[in-house]
């Protein structure tokens, strides 16, 4: 990883000369996220509570990733990690989100380049609608952080009753059980009035995050009370946005991204679903941030595909740019050394070569960094209460063989367990001597994360 400095001034290099590519028309982007959505809560990933036909047949129509994980386990520094490509400890991150454990003054560093600033300056109208969660001021907006067109709540739905339009006020109080109708809607008007340029569309929304309160025209639909009817009502919402993209002819050059910013939230786990997968979220378990994520390209991405190819929120930025050439050779544009990989030929199905992704850092939502995943194997670094092993020293599981992290290996594998903790370790040290503060103004109050029980 190159210094912080270096790699901002590669990324203003980037946008200095990334207006030369606009020549070269590349796909619109749509990057659909869903929140606290759990792994198990699409009918495409095993539910049998939950009917999604619109979101089983994006993946029909494309890849459905079975080891993707969102950027960390909790809201806030889950969207730092996606529109920066980074870990959000890159950011100044330290655990909590924006109203509880990160004050509303401070949020995502202006410094910090956003995808959606890259994409602005190639020549895309960007948008952000939906909910934003990374700072509260002028200075954090999505606004500032290169979204031309905003429509959004800044925090959660339960942290916040305000709606707003760039620096307007739309509602106050809105309507819980009408946010993804209205989301949806404007969605839907900035695709309509920008179908002839190229366009990136971020569509972070509301739902099912709680409370899951259901829209009147689907309430009790689903089998699962009010949280199965927002997933519901959630699906085909985005059904109404690829009809749009149909009915504009736009479908085959438009790549649709939906994932989800991490696990279940405790409070939602009489509905909500992880299965196979153990653990909420906030958690480093898997359950915490292994997350559904499926990616459609017509006539790039083959369709039908099941990958399980370790794969993070950190590698969309560089693979969404990569695939639409604001990086190439001929353009003779630099990469910036990113926590994030494009994983683009992996997607494409080019099996010649090698995926690029071999290992995955985690963070507790109080921002310890608690495990390491290579490859198959995952180390548990500090001691977690799920895993009561881990009092008395690491925990090594195999997540191809015990998905549910049952299994402690650690005494049958010493050596790997070494090796995992030198990685770690090397991988930390180099992420602590590469990073800035969070923005905003300093917090002398901050919470100060916990140290790793076993990494010394």
């Amino acid at each position: 990883m190159q210094p912080i400095n270096q790699s901002l001034s590669l990324f203003a290099f980037l946008l200095i000369t990334a207006q030369c590519i606009a020549a070269v028309p590349g796909p619109n982007v749509i990057l659909i996220m869903a929140d606290d959505l759990g792994y198990n809560d699409l009918s495409c990933y095993g539910s049998q509570t939950i009917n999604t036909p619109i979101l089983d047949n994006l993946a029909a129509e494309g890849v459905r990733l079975t080891s993707f994980y969102s950027g960390c386990t909790i809201c806030t520094p889950s969207r730092m990690s996606l529109l920066t490509g980074m870990y959000p400890v890159r950011c100044g991150w330290q655990g909590g989100v924006v109203g509880y454990g990160v004050k509303p003054k401070n949020g995502l560093a202006p410094q910090v380049t956003t995808i959606a600033e890259v994409y602005k300056q190639a020549g895309y109208k960007t948008a952000l609608i939906g909910k934003w969660h990374l700072g509260d001021t002028a200075e954090h907006s999505p606004t500032a952080q290169g979204f031309e067109n905003t429509f959004y709540i800044d925090k959660s739905n339960n942290q916040t009753k305000k709606l707003w339009r760039g620096d307007k006020l739309v509602a106050d109080p809105f309507d819980n059980r009408r946010l993804s109708e209205q989301f949806t809607a404007e969605a839907i008007k900035f695709i309509e009035a920008n179908q002839k340029d190229r366009f990136f569309l971020y569509l972070p929304l509301s739902a099912p995050h709680f409370p899951a309160q259901a829209h009147p025209d689907w309430k009790g639909r689903s089998k699962l009370g009010a949280y199965g009817d927002v997933v519901e009502e959630l699906d085909s919402r985005i059904g109404e946005i690829l009809n749009t993209l149909n009915k504009h002819n736009l479908d085959d050059n438009t790549i649709v991204v939906f994932l989800s910013d991490n696990g279940v939230e405790p409070g939602q786990k009489q509905w909500a679903r992880s299965t196979p997968y153990r653990g909420l979220k906030w958690s480093t378990m898997e359950g915490g941030n292994r997350v559904p994520c499926i990616i459609r390209w017509p006539g790039k991405i083959p369709v039908n595909q099941v990958r399980d190819e370790l794969i993070a929120a950190i590698d969309l930025f560089p693979t969404l740019t990569d695939a639409c050439q604001l990086q190439t050779q001929e353009q003779q544009l630099e990469t910036p050394d990113l926590d994030g990989m494009s994983i683009l030929s992996t997607l494409l199905n080019r099996t010649a070569r090698t995926h690029p992704r071999s290992s995955l850092l985690y963070w507790h939502g109080w921002g310890t960094p608690q495990a390491i995943r290579v490859g198959e194997w995952k180390l548990y670094f500090d001691h977690l209460k799920e895993l009561p092993e881990s009092k008395t020293g690491p925990v090594l599981i195999n997540l191809i063989n015990d998905p549910g992290e049952e299994t402690n290996l650690s005494k049958k594998h010493p050596k790997r367990v070494l090796d995992l903790m030198n990685e770690a370790r090397r991988q930390l040290t180099g992420i602590q001597a590469d990073t800035i503060p969070l923005g905003g103004p300093p917090n002398s109050d901050a919470r100060i994360p916990a140290k790793p029980k076993w990494l010394k």
